[in-house]
C-alpha cells in the first residue's frame, strides 16, 4: 500500500513539475509576444522593418539563448504543430482579411486575382514540381516518389500572405494591394486544395481517369468551400436580424458573429473543404450584411476585436516560426551533408522564382487585354513588385512540409529531413531578404503612391468596417461607375456585357441585392432597432 501510494505521489509531483514547466514556457512567450508589439510600434515608421520580421527575428534571438541555456539540447519553448496553425491562428488572419477588404476594388479585379490565385498557382506548382523532379533524381537525398515531388509543389507555391498585408498599404497602392492580397487568399486556398487532393488520390499510375478525378476533385472543392462560407455569412445575418431586432445586446451579437465565423471554417474542415476560402467569404458577406444589423457599438467591438485578434495571431506564427526553426532534432540528421542542403534549398528558390515570373507577367498581359482604361491595366512596374512581393514563404508552407515530411514532430528519414531544413530555410530567407526589399522597391519604382492612389480613387472602395459603411458593390460608388468621365450606360445587351462586363454584372448585382438580399438580410441600410433611441421615436427609416 505505502508502495503504491509513493507511485502515485512521485506521479503527481511529475505532473505537477510538467504543468509548471509549461506554465513558464507560456509566460515567456507571452512575454515575447509583448516585446513584438512594443518594438513593432517602436519601428513602425522604418523604411526595411515590418512586424513580421521583428517578431521572427526576436523568436531566432530566442531560440539561440534557450539552445545555449539548454547545452544544445532544445531551441523552443513550444513545438510547431501544422494542426495550430491551421486550427487556431489562421482562421482569425483569414477572417480579418475578407471583413476588412475593400469590397469593390476586390470584385473589380476578381478575374485578374483568380488567374493569379488558381491558374497561376497551377502553374507555379507545375513548374516547382518538374524542375524538383529533375534535379533532386541526380542528387543524394533518399528515395522520394512522384507524390512527394507534387507535394513539394504545392507546399512551395503558397505565398506568404500574411508578410505581404504588413508591407503594402491599401490606401496608398489599391490595386497593387488587390491583387497581392487577393492573390495570396485564393492562393493559399489553391495551395491547401491541391495539397489535400495531392495526399487522398493515388498518384503512382496516372491515367486520365485520375487526371479528371482530380480536376473534378479540385473544382468542387473550390465551389463548394466557397458557397459554404456564404451561406453561413448569410445565415449569421439572417439569425441577428430576426431574433435581435428590438432587444439587442452587444455581448450577444460579438460573440455570435465571432463563432459563426468560426463555425464556418470548422464546418469546412469537417467536411474535407477549404476552410482558408470559406473564412474568407463569410468575412466579406458578414462585412457586407451582419455588420449592418448590429448596433453601433457592437461594430466598434466586431471592428476591433476582429483586427486584434488577427494581429495577435499574426505575431505569434512568426514568433513561433523564428523559435521552432533552430530546433536542433531537424538539423541534426542533415549535418552530416550540410552542402546537400544547401543545394536543394537554392534549387527550391529558384524554382519559386522561375515558377513565379512564369505566371506573373504572362498572365499580367492577358488581363491588361482584356481591360480598357489605362488606370486599370497593370504596368510592368507593378507587375515587378506583384512577382517580388509574392516570393516570400511563410507559416502555410512550413504546416504542408510538416505535415507531408514529418512525423511526431520530426523525422527519421534523411530524405524527408532535408526537405523540412529546406522548408526553413526559404522561409527565413524569403522572408528577410524579400520582405525588407519590397518596401525600398515600392518607394524606387512607385515614387508617389499617393498620387497615383488619388487617381486610382474610381477603383478604391473607401467604405469598409475602418469607416463604419461596407457596401459590396456599393450605392455610394455610383458616382465612380463612368472610368475616365465615359458614360457607360445601363447595360441592355449582351454586347454590353462583353464590353463592361465589370459594370454590367455591378449593376446586376446592385439590382439583385436591392430587391431580394438587403429586405430578407439586412446590410447597408438596415437601422437595429433599440429601445429608446432615435430610432425607436422615427420607425420609418429602418431603410434608408
Amino acid at each position: 500500500m505505502e508502495a503504491y501510494m509513493s507511485s502515485i505521489g512521485s506521479k503527481l509531483q511529475m505532473l505537477t513539475t510538467s504543468d509548471h514547466a509549461s506554465v513558464v514556457s507560456m509566460n515567456l512567450f507571452v512575454a515575447l509576444l509583448c516585446a513584438c508589439i512594443v518594438i513593432g510600434h517602436l519601428l513602425e515608421e522604418s523604411r526595411w522593418m515590418n512586424e513580421s520580421i521583428i517578431a521572427l527575428i526576436i523568436g531566432l534571438c530566442t531560440g539561440v539563448v534557450i539552445l545555449l541555456i539548454s547545452g544544445g539540447r532544445s531551441s523552443h519553448l513550444l513545438v510547431f504543430s501544422e494542426d495550430l496553425f491551421f486550427i487556431y491562428l489562421l482562421p482569425p488572419i483569414i477572417f480579418n482579411a475578407g471583413f476588412q477588404v475593400k469590397k469593390k476594388q476586390f470584385f473589380r479585379n476578381f478575374m485578374t486575382i483568380m488567374l493569379f490565385g488558381a491558374v497561376g498557382t497551377l502553374i507555379s506548382c507545375s513548374i516547382i514540381s518538374l524542375g524538383a523532379m529533375q534535379f533532386f533524381k541526380k542528387m543524394d537525398i533518399g528515395p522520394l516518389d512522384i507524390g512527394d515531388y507534387l507535394a513539394i509543389g504545392a507546399i512551395f507555391a503558397a505565398t506568404d500572405s500574411v508578410c505581404t498585408l504588413q508591407i503594402l498599404n491599401q490606401d496608398e497602392t489599391p490595386l497593387l494591394y488587390s491583387l497581392v492580397f487577393g492573390e495570396g487568399v485564393v492562393n493559399d486556398a489553391t495551395s491547401v486544395v491541391l495539397f489535400n487532393a495531392i495526399q487522398n488520390f493515388d498518384l503512382t499510375n496516372i491515367n486520365a481517369t485520375i487526371a479528371w478525378d482530380f480536376f473534378r476533385n479540385f473544382i468542387y472543392l473550390f465551389v463548394s468551400s466557397t458557397m459554404l462560407g456564404v451561406l453561413t455569412g448569410l445565415i449569421s445575418a439572417y439569425i441577428i436580424r430576426k431574433l435581435y431586432f428590438g432587444r439587442h445586446s452587444t455581448d450577444r451579437e460579438v460573440a455570435l458573429m465571432m463563432l459563426m465565423a468560426y463555425l464556418s471554417y470548422m464546418l469546412a474542415e469537417l467536411f474535407y473543404l477549404s476552410g482558408i476560402l470559406t473564412v474568407f467569404f463569410c468575412g466579406i458577406v458578414m462585412s457586407h450584411y451582419t455588420w449592418h444589423n448590429v448596433t453601433e457599438s457592437s461594430r466598434v467591438t466586431t471592428k476591433h476585436a476582429f483586427a486584434t485578434l488577427s494581429f495577435v495571431a499574426e505575431t505569434f506564427i512568426f514568433l513561433y516560426v523564428g523559435m521552432d526553426a533552430l530546433d536542433i532534432e531537424k538539423w541534426r540528421f542533415v549535418s552530416d551533408s550540410p552542402g546537400t542542403s544547401v543545394a536543394v534549398s537554392s534549387i527550391l528558390l529558384g524554382l519559386v522564382m522561375v515558377g513565379r515570373a512564369a505566371f506573373v507577367f504572362p498572365l499580367s498581359f492577358l488581363s491588361n487585354l482584356a481591360k480598357k482604361s489605362p488606370n486599370e491595366k497593370i504596368s510592368f512596374k507593378q507587375q515587378f513588385i506583384i512577382w517580388w512581393a509574392g516570393l516570400m514563404r511563410g507559416a502555410v508552407s512550413m504546416a504542408l512540409a510538416y505535415n507531408r515530411f514529418t512525423s511526431a514532430g520530426h523525422t527519421h528519414l534523411r530524405g524527408n529531413a532535408i526537405m523540412i531544413t529546406s522548408t526553413i530555410t526559404i522561409v527565413l530567407f524569403s522572408t528577410v531578404l524579400f520582405g525588407l526589399m519590397t518596401k525600398p522597391l515600392i518607394k524606387i519604382l512607385l515614387p508617389h503612391p499617393k498620387q497615383q492612389s488619388r487617381s486610382m480613387t474610381i477603383s478604391s472602395d473607401p467604405t469598409t468596417p475602418k469607416s463604419f459603411t461596407v457596401p459590396l458593390l456599393g450605392e455610394a460608388q455610383d458616382s465612380l461607375d463612368d472610368l475616365g468621365g465615359q458614360d457607360i450606360g445601363r447595360p441592355s445587351s449582351i454586347r454590353a456585357l462583353l464590353t463592361t462586363p465589370t459594370h454590367t454584372v455591378h449593376r446586376y448585382w446592385r439590382k439583385f441585392d436591392n430587391a431580394f438580399m438587403r429586405p430578407l438580410f439586412g446590410g447597408r441600410g438596415f437601422v437595429p432597432f433599440v429601445p429608446g433611441s432615435p430610432t425607436e421615436r422615427h420607425p420609418q427609416n429602418q431603410w434608408q
